[in-house]
């Protein structure tokens, strides 16, 4: 096994990486919309809501994207991994030793 992502699977990853972060930040803006214009609650109540829904979010964003280096690619992958953030048809075009890794750290043996 690999310490670090292969500079092709990099190459690929850097270029998902803005995909995956998109995908993620329209997830989170929706469920934000919906807690903000919540009308069976307070304007308070929605504040709060959505600050707790941001703080909580932006731990999983860090975690997944935050200082992405090849030495934490895979890890940095299977985050994105399991929040959904990557198709199959994305996830195939890396080698089989990088799924394979990705898949140890997601727990997803399928890989």
């Amino acid at each position: 096994m690999a310490r670090q992502i292969s500079e092709a699977d990099w190459r690929i990853l850097r270029r998902l990486e803005p995909i995956a972060r998109d995908r993620f930040c329209d997830r989170v803006l929706t469920e934000v919309v919906g807690r903000a214009t919540d009308a069976a609650v307070g304007s308070h109540e929605r504040y709060l809501a959505v600050y707790r829904l941001l703080e909580k979010h932006d731990r999983a964003m860090s975690g997944a994207f935050d200082d992405l280096r090849r030495s934490t690619a895979f890890l940095q992958l299977a985050r994105m991994r399991s929040l959904g953030l990557v198709t199959e048809e994305e996830f195939a075009r890396f080698s089989p030793e990088t799924r394979q890794v990705v898949a140890v750290f997601s727990g997803d043996l399928r890989a």
